[in-house]
């Protein structure tokens, strides 16, 4: 039997909407074998997830096959999710991720990396979830013409990511549907500013920067609809400390950097999301994780 882990994700960090992601310490695990049949069977976060050949997982083990020329033989897989689905946490990616090592492993093949993003695309055509879960650490990502470029950055190991995760779903497509068709210049360039400045203050630990930094005027300003509570959140964490607090992903997850006193920023955000929502809540303190998928046979 196979077994596949593959980190939890964060992205966006404000500025750097389809651009940045950061693997975490947190992962979902894939067992996966040959069987006489297809068979899929989920313990932890499992609502919504199919145990059927309509499993994400399932979906990609095909495509693979097809990639790599065999036949897709039947698989038993156990998926333990410890990452909650929907929630801004890269939960598909793992799955999309898991699935093309997995099938690599099952047959002793191999392919090139970017062979691997190019399957991953099919199934989700953004890099900032795909390429940390990959490769892990900090990744800066941009798509081109040709694929996907990108330039893995390590995060600095002091930061802590506070992560508070409401009870309620924000599917990506839910949170694409609220943005406009069209942005201003003008705010184009304030994101570009701040997500060329985010980047600075990690590599020169200029920590204090990072409260700009994570500022946006493209995507978070306008799924705060989808994320009640949200402004507040953010408003209030700095008064407790953070150095940066964002919505993770697609939401609804919000993050905030912190080097010290994650517990009471975490407690405060669940506070105001669980009274502004009517949602419990869940705090989450994370390092980053500076490797990607791994692979045990």
């Amino acid at each position: 039997m196979i077994k596949i882990e593959v980190p939890a994700t964060t992205t966006n960090f404000g500025s750097g909407f389809d651009t940045f992601g950061l693997s975490l310490h947190l992962s979902n695990i894939f067992f996966v074998e040959f069987s006489e049949e297809f068979t899929v069977e989920v313990s932890g976060y499992k609502s919504g997830i199919p145990e059927n050949e309509n499993n994400l997982f399932i979906k990609v083990y095909k495509r693979v096959c097809e990639k790599i020329g065999e036949v897709p033989k039947p698989i038993k897989l156990l998926q333990e999710n410890n990452i909650p689905p929907a929630r801004g946490l890269g939960s598909s990616a793992t799955a999309i991720v898991g699935a093309i090592e997995g099938t690599l492993a099952l047959f002793n093949k191999r392919i090139s990396l970017e062979d691997k993003i190019e399957i991953a695309f099919e199934f989700e055509p953004h890099p900032d979830n795909i390429i940390p879960a990959l490769v892990g650490g900090f990744t800066v990502c941009a798509t081109s013409e040709t694929g996907v470029l990108f330039k893995k950055l390590d995060f600095p190991e002091e930061l802590k990511l506070v992560f508070v995760i409401p009870d309620y779903k924000v599917p990506t497509s839910e949170a694409r549907r609220v943005l406009p068709g069209a942005i201003k210049l003008k705010d184009t360039i304030f994101n570009v500013q701040r997500s060329a400045l985010f980047v600075s203050a990690l590599l020169t630990r200029d920590y204090e920067l990072l409260r700009e930094a994570v500022k946006d005027k493209i995507h978070q300003i306008y799924r705060e609809e989808l994320v009640p509570g949200l402004g507040k959140a953010i408003e209030e964490s700095y008064k407790k400390g953070a150095l940066a607090t964002f919505l993770s992903g697609a939401g609804p997850t919000i993050c905030s950097i912190v080097l010290e006193n994650g517990e009471d920023i975490g407690e405060r955000i669940k506070e105001i999301v669980e009274n502004a929502s009517g949602h419990s809540a869940q705090v989450k303190i994370l390092k980053a994780m500076n490797t990607g998928v791994k692979v045990f046979s």
